[in-house]
């Protein structure tokens, strides 16, 4: 079955640390972007990080996480990964990683990003409590 999944969320004090896996079956990531989003309750959802590029050399991050967050991968266990540290209350969201284009990067900032993305996982829930 063709299908990404979500792991690794859970509930932390701000300022502690969570990592975040996006794991693929039935295909490989050789071919493919993978951007992160996330979603509070009552807004729209945002995207936060990208890896793109054959070699995962292309990453990208919203102001908001960048510095906190780096985004890895590790592509012969078909696994991107969210090292998320140093979190804030703010941060609580539930967090999806989707699939698309190598050059994902360079657009999941765009308007119109929704016509570069593919698959979907799930989601993990992260709770950050104050």
């Amino acid at each position: 079955q063709v299908q990404l999944v979500e792991s690794g969320g859970g509930s932390v004090q701000t300022g502690g640390s969570l990592r975040l896996s996006c794991t693929a079956s039935g295909f490989t990531l050789d071919y493919y972007g993978i951007g992160w989003f996330r979603q509070a309750p009552g807004k729209e959802r945002e995207a936060i990080s990208c890896i793109g590029n054959a070699d995962g050399s292309a990453t990208w991050y919203s102001d908001r996480v960048k510095g906190r967050f780096t985004v890895s991968e590790d592509k012969t266990k078909r696994v991107v990964f969210l090292q998320m540290n140093n979190l804030k209350p703010e941060d609580g969201a539930t967090y999806f990683c989707v699939t698309g284009a190598l050059d994902l990067c360079e657009r999941i900032d765009g308007p119109g990003v929704e016509s570069w993305l593919e698959l979907w996982g799930k989601g993990a829930l992260v709770t950050v409590s104050s």
